[in-house]
């Protein structure tokens, strides 16, 4: 996923003339409205509240996760089963998205793929390998495609995202521009898991079930949960800012096949840091996908990817889930 710097000026500007800081960041630039089956499988996320970001049970004796200094970070856990969270820390916070979006991409994509929700074939390979291996020009082709800043807009209205917004309109082509948050992205696990057809469900979460060690740009993306969580695990990964080529490059060993406690989030809507380096590490934990996993985080610019990942890792480890769910 390249660098920002060579764009930092164009950025800055950028973000001065937006009133609304919604802007991500990071990777390569340059990706129409629902079936009746999506859309009504859909409905009932659309028109219900979407999930409070109040805790659903009583707090627990467990405090909030320690994060690095220097980091930021924003992590939700839900149990799926408890039908409570377990965690909210920074919950509503925006981070830029990296690869995140491409979940986004991915569900914008099937909206009019109903009642079948058949994959081309010449699709089938670009899906698998952007959910997989975060490929990302695989997710600008799907970007360009179908409306680039549209797909965003469109998913905060179908899902009731809450803190999502599309890349600024100075820079469209960037879809890791995007803003998210790790309420949000929990938001949107959960419409796959809960409400979006089966077909749908059963295409996204059995590709994320198979994530890859490596990614296609060579940069590890074990970390996280991969690295925290024994199978059954999914992940979705997102990195940005620490340039087009890892140090290290990523070597394919293996594939990975296989009570509430609330912190409240600063007031208000945030700006996304444009300048500091993302890891962001998301998915599910489990059995039957109990546990949805959020952990997204900005790192000091310059930082190491090998750093931003053994800290983000280190996070990830300390978050309270059952032991018995950890390697």
């Amino acid at each position: 996923m390249p660098s920002v710097r060579p764009l930092r000026l164009l950025l800055v500007a950028a973000i001065a003339a937006l009133t609304l800081a919604a802007a991500g960041c990071g990777d390569k630039a340059d990706p129409p409205t629902g079936s009746a089956q999506f859309a009504a499988a859909s409905a009932a996320a659309s028109a219900a509240p979407p999930p409070s970001s109040a805790p659903s049970a009583a707090p627990t004796s467990a405090g909030p996760v320690a994060i690095p200094a220097g980091v930021t970070a924003g992590i939700v856990i839900y149990d799926r089963q408890a039908k409570a969270y377990v965690l909210q820390q920074k919950a509503s916070w925006r981070f830029r998205s990296a690869s995140l979006v491409k979940l986004l991409v991915t569900l914008d994509y099937f909206w009019n793929k109903g009642p079948s929700y058949t994959v081309p074939a010449a699709d089938q390979p670009k899906l698998q390998v952007m959910l997989r291996s975060s490929d990302d020009d695989a997710a600008t082709g799907l970007w360009k495609a179908n409306g680039q800043r549209e797909i965003v807009e469109r998913m905060v209205q179908r899902l009731g995202l809450q803190d999502t917004a599309p890349p600024p309109v100075s820079q469209p082509g960037f879809w890791g521009y995007t803003a998210v948050s790790a309420g949000d992205m929990v938001r949107v696990y959960q419409y796959i898991l809960d409400k979006a057809p089966q077909p749908v469900r059963e295409f996204i979460m059995g590709n994320l079930h198979q994530t890859t060690k490596c990614g296609t740009d060579h940069y590890d993306q074990s970390f996280g949960i991969p690295s925290t969580f024994k199978a059954p695990r999914a992940a979705k990964q997102g990195w940005s800012g620490f340039g087009d080529d890892p140090a290290t490059p990523c070597v394919a060993a293996a594939d990975y096949t296989a009570g509430a406690q609330f912190v409240p989030a600063a007031g208000g809507t945030n700006p996304p840091d444009m300048m500091g380096e993302v890891l962001h590490t998301t998915g599910t934990v489990g059995e039957n996908d109990r546990y949805i996993v959020a952990v997204l985080s900005v790192h000091p610019d310059g930082s190491q990817f090998s750093k931003a990942a053994a800290n983000l890792t280190k996070i990830t480890k300390a978050l309270p889930l059952p032991a018995s769910t950890k390697l």
